[in-house]
């Protein structure tokens, strides 16, 4: 839980969280939305695989990213745990 709290601190990787709601894109589709070099867009994608909010396939010579939702599901029931202390969400 705490690599995926660590890796939502940062703007760039919230910003390619959202590049993936909208399905899975390679590193290259994604690194051309920033104007960060590609290693730090390399960096921001490892940290959020390290954390497990994306899921990586090689296709090819490309990497393909997708979002991992069952550890946002996990994210969000650890918050909501703060708010209703030993409930779980119906």
């Amino acid at each position: 839980m705490d690599a995926a709290f660590r890796a939502l601190s940062d703007p760039t990787r919230r910003d390619i969280l959202r590049l993936l709601r909208d399905g899975p894109r390679t590193s290259g589709e994604i690194a051309q939305h920033f104007d960060a070099a590609w290693p730090t867009v390399s960096r921001h994608l490892a940290v959020l695989r390290e954390a497990k909010l994306v899921a990586s396939t090689r296709v090819g010579q490309q990497i393909v990213y997708e979002l991992n939702m069952s550890v946002f599901e996990d994210v969000i029931e650890h918050l909501y745990s703060w708010l209703h202390p030993g409930g779980r969400r119906e």
